[in-house]
Protein backbone atom coordinates (compact mmCIF):
# COMPACT_ATOMS: atom_id res chain seq x y z
CA UNK A 1 0.00 0.00 0.00
CA UNK A 2 1.50 3.41 -0.52
CA UNK A 3 2.63 5.34 1.83
CA UNK A 4 2.09 9.37 2.62
CA UNK A 5 3.73 11.98 2.24
CA UNK A 6 2.70 12.73 5.53
CA UNK A 7 3.51 9.67 7.39
CA UNK A 8 5.75 9.24 10.15
CA UNK A 9 9.44 7.89 8.25
CA UNK A 10 9.70 3.94 8.56
CA UNK A 11 11.89 2.46 10.64
CA UNK A 12 15.31 1.71 9.74
CA UNK A 13 14.10 -1.79 9.35
CA UNK A 14 11.12 -1.32 7.59
CA UNK A 15 11.32 -1.61 3.72
CA UNK A 16 10.03 1.84 2.64
CA UNK A 17 7.57 2.50 -0.02
CA UNK A 18 8.88 3.33 -3.65
CA UNK A 19 9.16 7.28 -3.68
CA UNK A 20 6.50 7.45 -6.73
CA UNK A 21 4.08 5.66 -4.58
CA UNK A 22 4.84 8.24 -2.24
CA UNK A 23 4.30 11.52 -3.97
CA UNK A 24 1.79 9.91 -6.07
CA UNK A 25 -0.21 9.12 -2.89
CA UNK A 26 0.57 12.54 -1.56
CA UNK A 27 -1.01 14.58 -4.63
CA UNK A 28 -4.29 12.28 -4.33
CA UNK A 29 -4.37 12.48 -0.76
CA UNK A 30 -7.29 14.87 1.04
CA UNK A 31 -4.81 16.75 2.96
CA UNK A 32 -2.56 19.24 2.18
CA UNK A 33 1.13 18.45 1.25
CA UNK A 34 3.82 20.45 1.16
CA UNK A 35 7.12 19.96 -1.10
CA UNK A 36 10.41 21.98 -0.20
CA UNK A 37 13.19 23.51 -2.54
CA UNK A 38 16.51 21.59 -2.76
CA UNK A 39 19.33 22.35 -5.19
CA UNK A 40 22.58 19.26 -4.50
CA UNK A 41 23.17 16.34 -1.83
CA UNK A 42 23.27 18.15 1.34
CA UNK A 43 20.24 20.70 0.87
CA UNK A 44 18.07 17.69 0.28
CA UNK A 45 19.15 15.69 2.93
CA UNK A 46 18.65 18.75 5.26
CA UNK A 47 15.00 18.81 3.70
CA UNK A 48 14.83 15.67 4.98
CA UNK A 49 16.04 16.13 8.55
CA UNK A 50 13.72 19.00 8.50
CA UNK A 51 11.06 16.92 8.19
CA UNK A 52 9.65 17.46 4.78
CA UNK A 53 8.34 13.94 3.18
CA UNK A 54 9.08 15.22 -0.17
CA UNK A 55 11.30 17.54 -2.20
CA UNK A 56 11.04 20.16 -5.19
CA UNK A 57 14.38 20.09 -6.94
CA UNK A 58 13.79 24.06 -8.27
CA UNK A 59 15.29 24.49 -11.58
CA UNK A 60 16.23 28.06 -10.29
CA UNK A 61 17.95 26.66 -7.63
CA UNK A 62 19.87 24.33 -9.43
CA UNK A 63 21.44 26.59 -11.59
CA UNK A 64 21.92 29.61 -9.06
CA UNK A 65 23.87 27.10 -7.74
CA UNK A 66 25.91 26.31 -10.94
CA UNK A 67 26.60 29.88 -11.15
CA UNK A 68 24.52 30.26 -14.24
CA UNK A 69 20.80 31.94 -15.23
CA UNK A 70 17.78 30.24 -15.06
CA UNK A 71 17.33 29.64 -19.21
CA UNK A 72 18.26 26.23 -20.20
CA UNK A 73 22.18 27.19 -19.01
CA UNK A 74 22.83 23.91 -17.64
CA UNK A 75 22.06 21.47 -19.84
CA UNK A 76 19.93 18.48 -18.51
CA UNK A 77 22.51 16.11 -18.30
CA UNK A 78 24.34 18.71 -15.62
CA UNK A 79 21.09 18.94 -14.03
CA UNK A 80 20.56 14.56 -13.87
CA UNK A 81 24.06 14.17 -12.65
CA UNK A 82 22.71 16.58 -9.60
CA UNK A 83 19.69 15.02 -9.31
CA UNK A 84 21.36 11.57 -8.55
CA UNK A 85 23.45 13.14 -5.55
CA UNK A 86 20.07 14.52 -4.14
CA UNK A 87 17.88 11.20 -4.82
CA UNK A 88 21.07 8.96 -3.32
CA UNK A 89 21.42 11.57 -0.46
CA UNK A 90 17.76 10.76 1.00
CA UNK A 91 15.27 8.57 1.36
CA UNK A 92 12.07 10.72 0.23
CA UNK A 93 10.05 11.32 -3.35
CA UNK A 94 11.60 14.10 -4.95
CA UNK A 95 9.61 16.07 -7.94
CA UNK A 96 11.99 18.03 -10.51
CA UNK A 97 11.43 21.24 -12.04
CA UNK A 98 11.64 20.04 -15.48
CA UNK A 99 11.26 23.20 -17.27
CA UNK A 100 9.94 22.71 -20.81
CA UNK A 101 11.31 18.95 -20.97
CA UNK A 102 14.54 20.41 -22.49
CA UNK A 103 13.26 20.32 -26.04
CA UNK A 104 10.28 18.57 -27.68
CA UNK A 105 9.02 15.29 -27.26
CA UNK A 106 11.50 13.38 -28.29
CA UNK A 107 13.76 14.61 -25.25
CA UNK A 108 10.95 14.74 -23.13
CA UNK A 109 11.23 11.08 -23.60
CA UNK A 110 14.94 10.64 -22.65
CA UNK A 111 14.76 13.24 -19.92
CA UNK A 112 11.37 10.47 -18.41
CA UNK A 113 13.19 7.60 -19.04
CA UNK A 114 16.51 8.89 -17.19
CA UNK A 115 14.33 10.16 -14.17
CA UNK A 116 13.12 6.80 -13.68
CA UNK A 117 16.50 5.78 -13.34
CA UNK A 118 17.74 7.82 -11.14
CA UNK A 119 15.09 7.12 -8.80
CA UNK A 120 13.33 10.37 -9.06
CA UNK A 121 9.55 10.14 -8.03
CA UNK A 122 8.36 12.84 -11.06
CA UNK A 123 8.89 15.77 -12.88
CA UNK A 124 6.72 18.93 -13.47
CA UNK A 125 7.21 20.55 -17.24
CA UNK A 126 5.75 24.28 -17.99
CA UNK A 127 3.99 25.33 -21.16
CA UNK A 128 6.80 27.87 -22.52
CA UNK A 129 9.22 27.49 -25.29
CA UNK A 130 12.53 26.34 -25.09
CA UNK A 131 14.73 27.35 -23.91
CA UNK A 132 12.86 28.94 -20.94
CA UNK A 133 12.60 32.37 -19.48
CA UNK A 134 11.91 32.22 -15.48
CA UNK A 135 8.69 33.58 -15.15
CA UNK A 136 9.28 35.87 -12.65
CA UNK A 137 10.90 37.57 -15.95
CA UNK A 138 9.20 40.44 -17.70
CA UNK A 139 5.35 40.03 -18.97
CA UNK A 140 3.53 38.43 -21.76
CA UNK A 141 6.24 35.39 -22.24
CA UNK A 142 5.11 33.22 -25.33
CA UNK A 143 3.29 29.83 -24.71
CA UNK A 144 3.99 26.75 -26.48
CA UNK A 145 1.19 25.88 -28.64
CA UNK A 146 -1.19 23.63 -26.48
CA UNK A 147 -1.51 20.47 -28.87
CA UNK A 148 2.50 20.33 -28.94
CA UNK A 149 2.40 20.22 -25.34
CA UNK A 150 -0.17 17.77 -25.01
CA UNK A 151 2.05 15.73 -27.56
CA UNK A 152 4.90 15.91 -24.91
CA UNK A 153 2.57 14.84 -22.19
CA UNK A 154 1.81 11.93 -23.84
CA UNK A 155 5.37 11.49 -24.61
CA UNK A 156 6.52 11.55 -21.25
CA UNK A 157 3.64 8.91 -20.05
CA UNK A 158 4.29 6.14 -22.35
CA UNK A 159 8.31 6.82 -21.44
CA UNK A 160 8.10 6.21 -17.50
CA UNK A 161 9.48 2.55 -16.79
CA UNK A 162 7.95 3.09 -13.29
CA UNK A 163 4.11 2.83 -12.83
CA UNK A 164 3.59 5.68 -10.44
CA UNK A 165 5.88 8.49 -11.60
CA UNK A 166 4.26 11.79 -11.83
CA UNK A 167 4.14 13.68 -14.73
CA UNK A 168 2.81 17.66 -13.53
CA UNK A 169 1.62 19.67 -16.12
CA UNK A 170 2.55 23.26 -15.47
CA UNK A 171 0.26 25.41 -16.99
CA UNK A 172 1.43 29.25 -17.31
CA UNK A 173 -1.35 31.21 -18.74
CA UNK A 174 -2.00 33.13 -15.64
CA UNK A 175 1.96 34.27 -15.89
CA UNK A 176 1.80 35.02 -19.54
CA UNK A 177 -1.91 37.50 -18.84
CA UNK A 178 -3.82 34.70 -20.82
CA UNK A 179 -6.84 35.00 -18.30
CA UNK A 180 -8.58 32.29 -16.69
CA UNK A 181 -10.10 30.85 -19.26
CA UNK A 182 -6.97 30.09 -21.18
CA UNK A 183 -5.69 28.22 -18.02
CA UNK A 184 -9.09 26.36 -17.64
CA UNK A 185 -8.60 25.43 -21.19
CA UNK A 186 -4.82 24.10 -20.98
CA UNK A 187 -5.49 22.45 -17.98
CA UNK A 188 -8.14 20.38 -19.12
CA UNK A 189 -6.59 19.55 -22.50
CA UNK A 190 -3.37 18.39 -20.25
CA UNK A 191 -5.28 15.94 -17.75
CA UNK A 192 -6.85 14.35 -20.88
CA UNK A 193 -3.71 13.98 -22.38
CA UNK A 194 -2.52 12.10 -19.31
CA UNK A 195 -1.02 14.60 -16.53
CA UNK A 196 -1.12 13.49 -13.63
CA UNK A 197 -1.69 16.59 -11.52
CA UNK A 198 -1.83 20.53 -13.01
CA UNK A 199 0.29 23.67 -11.65
CA UNK A 200 -1.41 26.22 -11.83
CA UNK A 201 1.05 29.26 -11.42
CA UNK A 202 0.83 33.44 -10.84
CA UNK A 203 2.77 35.85 -9.65
CA UNK A 204 0.33 38.28 -8.26
CA UNK A 205 0.65 39.64 -5.02
CA UNK A 206 -2.51 37.56 -3.89
CA UNK A 207 -4.14 34.24 -4.38
CA UNK A 208 -7.69 35.70 -5.99
CA UNK A 209 -6.81 34.17 -9.32
CA UNK A 210 -5.55 31.03 -8.32
CA UNK A 211 -8.48 30.25 -6.45
CA UNK A 212 -10.41 31.18 -9.10
CA UNK A 213 -8.97 28.63 -11.22
CA UNK A 214 -9.78 26.26 -8.55
CA UNK A 215 -13.24 27.28 -7.93
CA UNK A 216 -13.69 26.54 -11.77
CA UNK A 217 -11.39 23.61 -12.28
CA UNK A 218 -13.37 21.77 -9.14
CA UNK A 219 -10.86 19.16 -8.55
CA UNK A 220 -10.69 17.38 -11.48
CA UNK A 221 -7.19 16.58 -11.10
CA UNK A 222 -4.71 17.62 -7.95
CA UNK A 223 -3.60 21.12 -8.31
CA UNK A 224 -0.06 22.30 -7.29
CA UNK A 225 0.74 25.41 -6.19
CA UNK A 226 3.70 27.70 -5.75
CA UNK A 227 3.20 30.66 -3.49
CA UNK A 228 6.37 32.47 -3.93
CA UNK A 229 4.70 35.74 -4.85
CA UNK A 230 1.37 35.13 -2.81
CA UNK A 231 3.45 34.03 0.72
CA UNK A 232 1.41 36.02 2.25
CA UNK A 233 -2.57 34.09 2.30
CA UNK A 234 -2.75 31.71 5.10
CA UNK A 235 -2.01 28.42 4.46
CA UNK A 236 -5.88 27.37 5.79
CA UNK A 237 -7.50 28.75 2.67
CA UNK A 238 -5.06 26.40 0.23
CA UNK A 239 -6.44 23.71 2.47
CA UNK A 240 -10.01 25.10 2.11
CA UNK A 241 -9.72 25.26 -1.54
CA UNK A 242 -8.87 21.93 -2.05
CA UNK A 243 -5.22 22.61 -3.36
CA UNK A 244 -3.07 19.34 -2.90
CA UNK A 245 0.40 20.50 -2.93
CA UNK A 246 2.15 23.57 -1.72
CA UNK A 247 5.86 23.91 -2.97
CA UNK A 248 8.11 26.10 -1.40
CA UNK A 249 10.00 27.04 -4.26
CA UNK A 250 13.62 28.36 -3.45
CA UNK A 251 13.90 29.56 -0.04
CA UNK A 252 16.73 27.55 0.55
CA UNK A 253 18.90 28.78 -1.58
CA UNK A 254 17.82 32.28 -0.63
CA UNK A 255 18.64 31.64 3.05
CA UNK A 256 22.42 30.02 1.71
CA UNK A 257 22.82 33.07 -0.47
CA UNK A 258 22.16 35.90 2.14
CA UNK A 259 24.21 33.79 5.14
CA UNK A 260 27.18 33.33 2.83
CA UNK A 261 27.09 37.10 2.03
CA UNK A 262 27.70 38.05 5.57
CA UNK A 263 29.58 35.23 6.77
CA UNK A 264 32.12 35.88 4.00
CA UNK A 265 31.42 39.93 4.87
CA UNK A 266 32.34 39.15 8.61
CA UNK A 267 35.71 37.34 7.58
CA UNK A 268 36.82 39.67 5.20
CA UNK A 269 36.33 42.80 7.54
CA UNK A 270 37.38 41.16 10.97
CA UNK A 271 40.28 39.31 8.84
CA UNK A 272 39.54 36.83 11.89
CA UNK A 273 36.70 33.42 12.43
CA UNK A 274 36.54 34.92 16.36
CA UNK A 275 33.19 36.27 15.35
CA UNK A 276 31.98 33.80 13.29
CA UNK A 277 32.95 30.16 14.62
CA UNK A 278 30.42 29.83 17.14
CA UNK A 279 27.68 31.33 14.41
CA UNK A 280 27.88 28.56 11.84
CA UNK A 281 26.95 24.72 11.49
CA UNK A 282 30.09 22.99 12.99
CA UNK A 283 32.32 20.71 11.15
CA UNK A 284 30.90 17.67 12.69
CA UNK A 285 27.57 18.61 11.29
CA UNK A 286 29.05 18.56 8.13
CA UNK A 287 30.74 15.43 8.59
CA UNK A 288 26.94 14.23 10.05
CA UNK A 289 24.85 15.21 7.08
CA UNK A 290 27.49 13.89 4.41
CA UNK A 291 26.83 10.64 5.87
CA UNK A 292 30.68 9.91 7.90
CA UNK A 293 29.55 7.02 10.27
CA UNK A 294 27.85 5.18 7.70
CA UNK A 295 31.55 4.77 6.13
CA UNK A 296 32.88 4.08 9.44
CA UNK A 297 30.63 1.36 9.87
CA UNK A 298 31.30 0.09 6.39
CA UNK A 299 35.52 0.65 6.99
CA UNK A 300 34.63 -1.85 10.20
CA UNK A 301 33.05 -4.14 8.39
CA UNK A 302 35.03 -4.10 4.74
CA UNK A 303 38.60 -3.05 5.20
CA UNK A 304 41.09 -4.70 7.13
CA UNK A 305 41.17 -4.63 10.68
CA UNK A 306 43.81 -1.94 11.89
CA UNK A 307 44.61 -3.37 15.21
CA UNK A 308 44.84 -7.24 14.00
CA UNK A 309 48.86 -7.63 14.31
CA UNK A 310 49.14 -5.48 17.78
CA UNK A 311 48.44 -7.12 21.46
CA UNK A 312 47.67 -5.53 24.75
CA UNK A 313 48.46 -4.91 28.08
CA UNK A 314 46.20 -4.25 31.07
CA UNK A 315 47.18 -3.36 34.14
CA UNK A 316 44.58 -4.34 36.51
CA UNK A 317 46.11 -5.66 39.56
CA UNK A 318 44.49 -3.21 42.25
CA UNK A 319 41.91 -3.13 44.65
CA UNK A 320 40.60 0.51 44.22
CA UNK A 321 40.42 1.35 47.91
CA UNK A 322 38.62 4.81 47.22
CA UNK A 323 35.39 2.76 46.27
CA UNK A 324 35.06 1.77 49.45
CA UNK A 325 32.78 -2.06 50.13
CA UNK A 326 32.57 -1.77 46.29
CA UNK A 327 35.78 -3.73 46.19
CA UNK A 328 35.47 -5.52 49.02
CA UNK A 329 35.37 -9.18 47.29
CA UNK A 330 36.78 -7.46 43.84
CA UNK A 331 39.27 -5.72 42.15
CA UNK A 332 37.98 -1.86 40.67
CA UNK A 333 38.81 -3.41 37.47
CA UNK A 334 35.57 -5.93 37.99
CA UNK A 335 32.90 -2.84 39.16
CA UNK A 336 30.37 -3.65 37.43
CA UNK A 337 28.99 -1.35 34.86
CA UNK A 338 25.59 -1.19 33.68
CA UNK A 339 25.80 -4.58 34.07
CA UNK A 340 29.11 -5.23 32.93
CA UNK A 341 32.44 -5.46 34.49
CA UNK A 342 35.00 -2.89 33.69
CA UNK A 343 37.65 -4.34 32.47
CA UNK A 344 35.24 -6.34 30.10
CA UNK A 345 34.00 -2.94 28.80
CA UNK A 346 37.98 -2.31 28.13
CA UNK A 347 38.61 -5.43 26.81
CA UNK A 348 35.22 -5.37 24.50
CA UNK A 349 36.55 -1.58 23.17
CA UNK A 350 40.06 -3.40 21.79
CA UNK A 351 38.38 -5.96 20.40
CA UNK A 352 36.54 -4.06 18.68
CA UNK A 353 39.60 -2.31 17.31
CA UNK A 354 41.31 -5.59 16.09
CA UNK A 355 43.12 -6.10 19.21
CA UNK A 356 42.73 -9.66 19.71
CA UNK A 357 45.60 -10.81 21.50
CA UNK A 358 45.05 -9.14 25.54
CA UNK A 359 46.72 -10.21 28.41
CA UNK A 360 45.54 -8.28 31.79
CA UNK A 361 48.00 -7.98 35.00
CA UNK A 362 45.82 -9.16 37.71
CA UNK A 363 46.63 -9.17 41.61
CA UNK A 364 43.83 -8.05 44.22
CA UNK A 365 41.51 -10.82 44.12
CA UNK A 366 42.69 -12.14 40.98
CA UNK A 367 40.46 -15.24 41.33
CA UNK A 368 37.26 -12.91 40.67
CA UNK A 369 38.54 -11.71 37.45
CA UNK A 370 36.19 -13.38 35.05
CA UNK A 371 36.89 -11.91 31.37
CA UNK A 372 36.96 -14.35 28.38
CA UNK A 373 39.70 -14.56 25.77
CA UNK A 374 41.99 -13.02 27.70
CA UNK A 375 45.45 -14.04 29.42
CA UNK A 376 45.84 -13.29 33.18
CA UNK A 377 49.49 -12.50 34.41
CA UNK A 378 49.92 -12.58 38.46
CA UNK A 379 51.49 -9.52 40.29
CA UNK A 380 51.42 -11.33 43.60
CA UNK A 381 53.44 -8.28 44.71
CA UNK A 382 50.60 -6.24 44.37
CA UNK A 383 50.27 -4.23 47.78
CA UNK A 384 53.72 -3.33 47.61
CA UNK A 385 54.37 -2.47 44.23
CA UNK A 386 53.75 0.06 41.55
CA UNK A 387 52.67 0.08 37.89
CA UNK A 388 55.87 -0.96 36.24
CA UNK A 389 56.05 -3.93 38.56
CA UNK A 390 52.97 -5.05 37.16
CA UNK A 391 54.29 -4.66 33.52
CA UNK A 392 57.20 -6.08 34.49
CA UNK A 393 55.12 -9.07 35.36
CA UNK A 394 53.60 -9.20 31.53
CA UNK A 395 57.37 -8.71 29.99
CA UNK A 396 57.23 -11.46 27.96
CA UNK A 397 53.77 -9.77 26.11
CA UNK A 398 55.14 -6.95 25.05
CA UNK A 399 57.13 -7.63 22.19
CA UNK A 400 55.97 -6.38 18.43
CA UNK A 401 53.15 -3.30 18.48
CA UNK A 402 51.69 -3.53 21.43
CA UNK A 403 49.61 -1.07 23.74
CA UNK A 404 49.36 -0.98 27.38
CA UNK A 405 46.33 0.28 28.87
CA UNK A 406 45.20 1.05 32.66
CA UNK A 407 42.81 -1.52 33.47
CA UNK A 408 40.07 1.34 35.04
CA UNK A 409 39.38 3.65 32.14
CA UNK A 410 36.67 3.81 29.39
CA UNK A 411 37.05 5.47 25.99
CA UNK A 412 35.51 5.99 23.14
CA UNK A 413 36.53 3.46 20.06
CA UNK A 414 37.23 6.32 17.79
CA UNK A 415 40.16 7.64 20.54
CA UNK A 416 41.68 3.98 20.22
CA UNK A 417 41.38 3.80 16.33
CA UNK A 418 43.16 7.20 15.70
CA UNK A 419 46.27 6.06 18.39
CA UNK A 420 46.14 2.61 16.11
CA UNK A 421 46.88 4.91 13.57
CA UNK A 422 49.53 6.99 14.88
CA UNK A 423 53.31 6.87 14.00
CA UNK A 424 56.05 7.30 16.62
CA UNK A 425 57.83 4.10 18.98
CA UNK A 426 56.09 5.28 22.07
CA UNK A 427 53.07 7.38 21.50
CA UNK A 428 50.99 8.68 24.89
CA UNK A 429 47.51 9.43 25.41
CA UNK A 430 47.01 13.22 26.55
CA UNK A 431 43.65 15.35 27.29
CA UNK A 432 43.72 18.51 26.64
CA UNK A 433 40.79 19.47 28.63
CA UNK A 434 42.36 18.13 31.86
CA UNK A 435 41.38 21.62 33.61
CA UNK A 436 37.58 21.10 32.99
CA UNK A 437 38.57 17.63 34.72
CA UNK A 438 40.59 18.60 37.71
CA UNK A 439 39.60 17.83 41.19
CA UNK A 440 40.55 17.96 44.45
CA UNK A 441 40.21 16.09 47.25
CA UNK A 442 41.81 12.44 49.05
CA UNK A 443 43.21 10.46 46.67
CA UNK A 444 43.00 12.77 43.44
CA UNK A 445 46.39 12.44 41.60
CA UNK A 446 46.55 13.90 38.02
CA UNK A 447 49.47 12.54 35.96
CA UNK A 448 49.98 16.10 34.10
CA UNK A 449 52.57 16.15 31.11
CA UNK A 450 54.24 19.03 29.99
CA UNK A 451 54.65 18.84 25.66
CA UNK A 452 56.93 20.24 23.30
CA UNK A 453 53.95 22.43 22.02
CA UNK A 454 50.09 22.73 23.16
CA UNK A 455 47.37 21.47 22.20
CA UNK A 456 46.69 23.26 18.59
CA UNK A 457 42.43 23.11 17.10
CA UNK A 458 44.21 23.24 13.52
CA UNK A 459 43.04 20.89 11.03
CA UNK A 460 45.94 20.24 9.25
CA UNK A 461 48.54 19.70 12.00
CA UNK A 462 51.69 17.58 10.76
CA UNK A 463 54.41 18.89 13.48
CA UNK A 464 54.80 16.31 15.93
CA UNK A 465 54.38 16.36 19.70
CA UNK A 466 57.06 15.29 22.43
CA UNK A 467 56.60 15.02 25.77
CA UNK A 468 58.69 16.75 28.15
CA UNK A 469 58.07 15.62 31.49
CA UNK A 470 55.30 13.96 33.39
CA UNK A 471 54.09 13.36 36.72
CA UNK A 472 51.67 14.86 39.49
CA UNK A 473 53.94 18.32 40.63
CA UNK A 474 53.66 20.00 37.73
CA UNK A 475 52.43 23.89 37.60
CA UNK A 476 49.77 24.99 35.98
CA UNK A 477 51.27 27.07 33.45
CA UNK A 478 54.05 24.05 32.50
CA UNK A 479 50.72 21.61 32.20
CA UNK A 480 49.68 20.69 28.99
CA UNK A 481 47.44 18.04 29.18
CA UNK A 482 46.64 14.63 31.44
CA UNK A 483 47.65 11.46 30.34
CA UNK A 484 44.81 9.24 29.69
CA UNK A 485 46.71 5.85 30.83
CA UNK A 486 46.79 4.58 27.74
CA UNK A 487 49.70 4.13 25.76
CA UNK A 488 51.35 2.61 21.84
CA UNK A 489 54.41 1.25 21.82
CA UNK A 490 55.94 -0.01 18.42
CA UNK A 491 58.44 -3.44 17.93
CA UNK A 492 61.09 -0.83 18.61
CA UNK A 493 59.28 1.08 21.74
CA UNK A 494 58.33 -2.31 23.60
CA UNK A 495 62.17 -3.24 22.81
CA UNK A 496 62.61 -0.20 24.94
CA UNK A 497 60.53 -0.41 27.54
CA UNK A 498 61.76 -3.44 28.42
CA UNK A 499 65.17 -2.56 28.42
CA UNK A 500 64.48 0.09 30.44
CA UNK A 501 61.99 -2.46 33.05
CA UNK A 502 65.46 -4.38 33.20
CA UNK A 503 67.60 -1.48 33.76
CA UNK A 504 64.77 -0.39 36.80
CA UNK A 505 65.40 -3.52 38.35
CA UNK A 506 68.92 -3.91 38.37
CA UNK A 507 68.78 -0.36 40.14
CA UNK A 508 66.31 -1.07 42.74
CA UNK A 509 63.62 1.44 41.48
CA UNK A 510 61.16 -0.68 39.91
CA UNK A 511 59.40 -1.67 42.35
CA UNK A 512 57.76 1.34 43.85
CA UNK A 513 57.57 2.98 39.84
CA UNK A 514 54.90 3.81 38.33
CA UNK A 515 54.37 4.45 34.47
CA UNK A 516 54.78 8.27 34.89
CA UNK A 517 58.68 7.43 36.29
CA UNK A 518 59.32 5.08 33.41
CA UNK A 519 57.83 7.84 30.62
CA UNK A 520 60.27 10.17 32.42
CA UNK A 521 63.27 7.94 32.47
CA UNK A 522 63.26 7.39 28.59
CA UNK A 523 62.71 10.95 28.14
CA UNK A 524 66.02 11.61 30.02
CA UNK A 525 68.11 9.17 28.05
CA UNK A 526 67.18 10.49 24.93
CA UNK A 527 64.31 8.16 23.66
CA UNK A 528 61.31 9.92 22.03
CA UNK A 529 57.80 9.73 23.51
CA UNK A 530 55.38 11.39 21.37
CA UNK A 531 52.16 12.94 22.61
CA UNK A 532 48.61 12.31 20.75
CA UNK A 533 46.22 14.80 21.79
CA UNK A 534 42.71 14.17 22.73
CA UNK A 535 39.72 16.44 23.77
CA UNK A 536 37.52 14.25 26.29
CA UNK A 537 35.58 10.99 25.28
CA UNK A 538 37.18 9.22 28.09
CA UNK A 539 37.30 8.51 31.65
CA UNK A 540 39.01 6.81 34.53
CA UNK A 541 36.84 4.77 37.64
CA UNK A 542 38.68 6.24 40.98
CA UNK A 543 35.92 6.49 43.07
CA UNK A 544 31.92 6.47 43.18
CA UNK A 545 31.64 9.63 41.46
CA UNK A 546 33.65 8.18 38.95
CA UNK A 547 31.15 4.94 39.15
CA UNK A 548 28.25 7.15 38.58
CA UNK A 549 29.90 9.11 35.55
CA UNK A 550 31.01 5.50 33.90
CA UNK A 551 27.46 4.67 34.39
CA UNK A 552 26.24 7.70 32.30
CA UNK A 553 29.09 7.46 29.69
CA UNK A 554 27.98 4.16 28.44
Amino acid sequence: MAVSLRGARSAATTKSPAKTSALKAALRAPDLAFLMEAHNGLSARIVEEAGFKGIWASGLSISAALGVRDSNEASWTQVLEVLEFMADATTIPILVDGDTGYGNFNNVRRLVKKLCQRGIAGVCIEDKLFPKTNSFIGDGQPLADMDEFCGKIKAGKDSQTDPDFQLVARVEALISGWGLDEALRRAEAYRRAGADAILIHSKRATADEIFAFCKEWANRAPVVIVPTMYYATPTGRFRAAGISCVIWANHNLRAAITAMRETSRKIAVSESLTDTEGAVASVKDVFELSGNSELAEAERRYLPVAGADIRAVVLAASRGAALGELTADKPKCMIDVRGQPLLRLLVSTLKDSGVRDVAAVVGYRKEAVDVPSIDLVANDAYATTGECASLAAAADKLKGACLVTYGDILFRRYLLDRLLEAEGDIVVVADALWRERRRSGPGQIHDHIACSRPFSTGYLDDDTVDLRRIGPDLTDDDIHGEWVGLVKLSAAGSELVRKELGTMKRDGTLGKANMPDLFNRLVAAGHRVRVQYITGHWLDVDDAFDLAKARNFL
